[in-house]
């Protein structure tokens, strides 16, 4: 990758429940947005770019910034969270434990039914780092989801994604990662500023 830096951002404090199974269902973010979405803008460098998910709860905060910012926005469906197929919008407390369980053994490869796998969602997200790669920008920020975001991280640092799967990523999270040098390709600079 030819950038200089990528910022990694993720979206705001959803407008949903605690322990509800969210993924691509298309929610918007909670009354706190301006205060929340005003200290993630402060720990931003200026970006010649975002790229955001096309889902409410990141379009929203990629807009704001985008405005605050002066630079030009695009959408990319692969930066999207995972897809739960039919787990989506229900309580994870009801989803049946052998389906849990089959997917805690498998977390890589398991597909809820009519979702995705992980594995899955990693290749969308490889595809998005291809199409970065030709851009001529040089500060990009993604705003997207703990999930395309960890996904984001793995290839960065070529780990496998179940390495990150655990990675703690608060809503409104900044990872800045910068090129350093051949020997050590990325450097990162985490901040949680909304938890």
């Amino acid at each position: 990758m030819t950038l200089k830096t990528l910022t990694l951002i993720r979206h705001t404090k959803p407008d949903i429940a605690a322990g509800i199974c969210y993924g691509q269902t298309d929610i918007d973010v909670t009354e706190e947005f301006s205060i929340e979405a005003e200290i993630v803008s402060g720990w931003l460098s200026p970006p010649d770019l975002i790229l955001t998910s096309p889902l409410l709860r990141t379009r929203r905060l990629a807009e704001y910034l985008a405005s605050d910012y002066r630079c030009e926005l695009r959408s990319h469906a692969g930066l999207m969270e995972m897809n739960f197929g039919d787990w989506e919008g229900r309580a994870w407390s009801d989803i049946a434990h052998s389906e849990i369980e089959a997917w805690s053994a498998d977390i890589l490869h398991y597909i809820p039914a009519n979702g995705e796998s992980a594995q899955e969602m990693l290749q969308r997200v490889q595809s998005v780092l291809q199409d970065l790669a030709q851009l001529p920008q040089q500060h990009i920020a993604i705003v997207a989801h703990g999930g395309s975001i960890r996904a984001v991280l793995a290839q960065l640092a070529a780990i496998p994604l179940s390495q990150t799967l655990s990675w703690q990523i608060g809503y409104g999270a900044v990872i800045g990662i910068r090129q350093k040098s051949a020997a050590t390709p990325h450097k990162l600079d985490r901040h949680n500023p909304t938890n």
